[in-house]
């Protein structure tokens, strides 16, 4: 069964929450704070400036999730459309279900004027996750993430 995608909604928020909190702790050995979490998360679906999460549904049930935001490039006088917290639910991994969502933000990239292309960051060990977004035909855009946190996570 193809996965439909649909738009996010204050609805989805714990849906939201819960996988959040289960990528963190799969990927990154990460507890993550959950009032924190949920607060920018609804912050996220309140203002589509800061993010907008796609879900992705099977039967009616929701199966997978993105979010995008958005960075100004001066070099290329455009949009990355940056692709975040992706998550698919145990059960229906391999079946698709990133494809669709993937799918789905890369057509919406190319018909929105001013996107000048999709960016992703993943773990240097997730060797699966990294394999899924080659075969996509994303390549590495030889970058390493730096970070330097000004409030206690």
């Amino acid at each position: 069964m193809t996965a439909t995608i649909r738009t996010a909604t204050p609805a989805d928020l714990e849906t939201l929450a819960c996988w959040a909190e289960a990528m963190a702790l799969e990927t990154e050995g990460k507890m993550l704070d959950p009032a924190t979490l949920r607060a920018g998360i609804a912050a996220g679906l309140a203002d589509p400036r800061k993010a907008r999460y796609f879900v992705a549904e099977r039967g009616g049930s929701p199966v997978g999730t993105l979010m995008l935001t958005t960075e100004w490039s001066d070099w290329r006088d455009g949009w990355w459309w940056w692709i975040q917290s992706v998550y698919v639910a145990p059960d229906a991994r391999r079946h698709g279900v990133f494809r669709a969502l993937y799918a789905h933000v890369e057509a919406e990239a190319r018909a929105t004027p001013g996107v000048c292309g999709l960016r992703l960051y993943v773990e240097n060990d997730n060797r699966r996750a990294q394999a899924t977004y080659a075969a996509l035909g994303m390549v590495d855009a030889r970058y390493r993430v730096l970070e330097a946190p000004t409030r206690d996570r």
